[in-house]
């Protein structure tokens, strides 16, 4: 399932650049760093902050479907009002994600916007990040996922899909379709071994700051890597 900021920017485009948002266009992690401000503001309970290191231990030691861990990371939110969430986002935001986007990660946007292509933020992190983000940095669009609300409180559950692993690449595809651009023609810009589905559906793959696996695979397929650190 699609979640954008906009269907209309970007008409008349030449090319999509996809960009990947943690640890691509920024240094932090936008799902860790939201937890991190939970846990200051009282919003999660110590149990809730047990469990998802559990989940990030399962995680990096690949001991379970990434998918079902990232459904699963979301629990903390159940019971949350919405608003709270928007507010928590908005001071993440200005806190920490903003002051992390590379300066590197400005230039390739520029370089993209100079050619007449359309920028998307194509990213598992939450919609409201994603828009602050996407309006800080003059982008088109987003594709990223978003949580399930009812009667003003989230259900600790998605709306469809998160958007990560094998789900970014669907979207991709759906999103050049929607937009009668090819996929041999994008761009996708991630830097994590869940980013591979993605990068490979796509004419121009470029891997920033790759993780181990990733920075084999890149190698073994001859795509670009490249180190940002400003």
């Amino acid at each position: 399932m699609e979640t954008t900021s906009s269907k209309d920017r970007g008409a008349g485009s030449s090319y999509i650049a996809f960009f990947d948002l943690d640890r691509t266009l920024t240094r932090a992690i936008s799902g860790k760093e939201l937890m991190r401000a939970a846990i200051r503001k009282g919003l999660i309970a110590t149990s809730d902050v047990a469990h998802a290191i559990y989940l990030l231990v399962v995680y990096k030691l690949n001991l379970k479907d990434p998918v079902k861990i990232m459904n699963d990371m979301i629990f903390w939110v159940k019971g949350m009002p919405e608003k709270t969430m928007t507010d928590l986002c908005s001071e993440v935001f200005h806190r920490v994600l903003l002051p992390s986007v590379y300066d590197e990660a400005r230039s390739e946007i520029k370089f993209h916007k100079d050619k007449n292509a359309k920028v998307v933020i194509l990213s598992s992190a939450l919609i409201p990040l994603c828009n602050e983000i996407a309006k800080s940095l003059g982008l088109d669009d987003v594709v990223c996922s978003d949580l399930e609300v009812r009667d003003g409180y989230l259900t600790g559950c998605s709306v469809g899909q998160l958007c990560f692993g094998k789900e970014k690449m669907i979207r991709l595809s759906e999103y050049c379709e929607k937009n009668n651009k090819k996929t041999s023609d994008a761009w996708y810009y991630g830097d994590s071994i869940s980013d591979l589905a993605a990068l490979s559906s796509v004419g121009n793959a470029v891997c920033i700051n790759p993780d181990r696996k990733l920075r084999k695979a890149a190698i073994e397929r001859g795509w670009k890597i490249l180190f940002w650190n400003s």
